[in-house]
């Protein structure tokens, strides 16, 4: 017990001087039992340390994948802590403990007085398990960051989010008040190659080489033991991947995809739809809620520009890198679905068409609420530019 105390005081001072993500603000910090979900690297053990050495409780951080949880249950930790006079309970990597949906129901059942804040993967559902939290727990997904973020982790800046409306009617004047103070297509290019993750401030150089130690840490031990892969189907899964990594965006062909894996049409289907949920795929679908993973998807990208810079580091296509920036901004804050016409439809209002420069409005004449985001500084009317959509959180 003490090595644990000891190492969640150590580990407490090391990010007081750290900025603080987007969702920090944004998470109603007095609920009883909050749920942190989000992509490995994403920032959420920072976020939990940052809470923890602010609160007025007294609390403690807890690795769940610690060799201590291997033989002891939590719910008696937990006890021993309370006994002691914690309150305040922070759990990381709460998907690496195979009883985490049944103690997390029972201390928020047994407990009136405690807070329990836990983070997991992108690919836990509170509906699963032996327990179902999903009407006790607050939940809330942390996506990488935006290239707002990345601006004031980077360079030290200040820079509030806009609304999508802000975007959609003030971007003649938001453009150039922004390109005056920072030059924005210059550190635009740098953020599609290295930053999506906060783990870039550790070292650029090793960045790509981290980005794919954790694309497979998430494939072997966050998706193959959460969704009990056999060592067969986890193989398929990251063949699966390289493949569509050399063709997206990719329309699929189903039927020819299985044939190339040598699997069955359903397991395709399931293995995309998991690769979705872990964010390291972007299934583009013409609805976007009451669908079941057996609808084929109308395109499918990789989650962030990083991926493709990661696959293809000196053959990145421009206008893939383009769709997938506006794809991923938008889909943290928005519903994105595939439309009838144009490339994205946005919360089921607005059509979006995504290029370069010379693309004109020609091609969304008679769609209504249809826009242009266009790899450009500064736009006017419907021509927006594309680096201020990563201005929405």
């Amino acid at each position: 017990m003490e090595v644990l105390i000891k190492k969640s005081e150590r580990k407490a001072k090391s990010v007081k001087e750290k900025q603080k993500r987007y969702l920090y603000h944004q998470i109603d910090w007095t609920q009883k039992l909050i749920l942190i979900l989000g992509y490995r690297g994403s920032g959420k053990t920072t976020l939990l340390l940052q809470y923890l050495s602010t609160s007025d409780k007294k609390g403690i951080y807890l690795s769940l994948d610690d060799f201590y949880f291997e033989t002891h249950r939590l719910v008696a930790f937990v006890n021993e802590l309370y006994e002691l006079g914690y309150r305040l309970f922070l759990l990381d990597e709460v998907h690496r403990y195979a009883f985490w949906s049944k103690d997390l129901k029972q201390l928020y059942d047994d407990y009136d007085d405690i807070q329990v804040i836990a983070t997991g993967s992108s690919i836990l559902d509170i509906s699963r398990g032996n327990a179902d939290l999903s009407r006790r727990a607050s939940v809330y997904h942390l996506h990488g960051l935006s290239f707002r973020e990345y601006l004031n982790f980077q360079y030290r800046t200040d820079l509030s989010s806009f609304t999508l409306n802000d975007i959609l009617t003030k971007h003649h004047a938001l453009a150039p008040e922004l390109l005056d103070s920072i030059p924005v297509q210059s550190y635009f290019q740098d953020y599609l190659k290295f930053g999506y993750f906060p783990f870039f401030l550790e070292s650029k150089i090793g960045y790509s080489q981290k980005l794919l130690e954790t694309i497979q840490l998430a494939i072997d031990t966050d998706i193959a033991p959460f969704e009990e892969l056999q060592h067969s189907t986890v193989r398929t899964l990251k063949k699966l991947l390289f493949v569509l990594s050399e063709s997206v965006p990719f329309t699929p062909n189903i039927n020819k995809l299985a044939e190339k894996l040598e699997t069955p049409r359903n397991t395709v289907l399931r293995l995309l739809d998991i690769l979705d949920q872990a964010q390291i795929l972007k299934l583009l679908r013409s609805a976007t809620k009451g669908i079941s993973y057996l609808q084929k998807p109308d395109k499918i990208y990789l989650q962030n520009p990083n991926f493709i810079y990661l696959f293809s580091p000196t053959m990145a296509n421009v206008g893939n890198l383009r769709e997938t920036f506006f794809i991923n901004q938008l889909s943290a804050v928005h519903h994105v679905s595939s439309p009838k016409f144009g490339d994205f439809m946005v919360d089921d209002a607005y059509v979006f068409e995504v290029g370069g420069a010379s693309k004109t409005t020609d091609q969304i004449q008679g769609i209504p609420n249809a826009y242009l985001a266009l790899d450009i500084d500064s736009g006017n009317g419907k021509r927006i530019p594309l680096w201020l959509f990563g201005m929405l959180y």
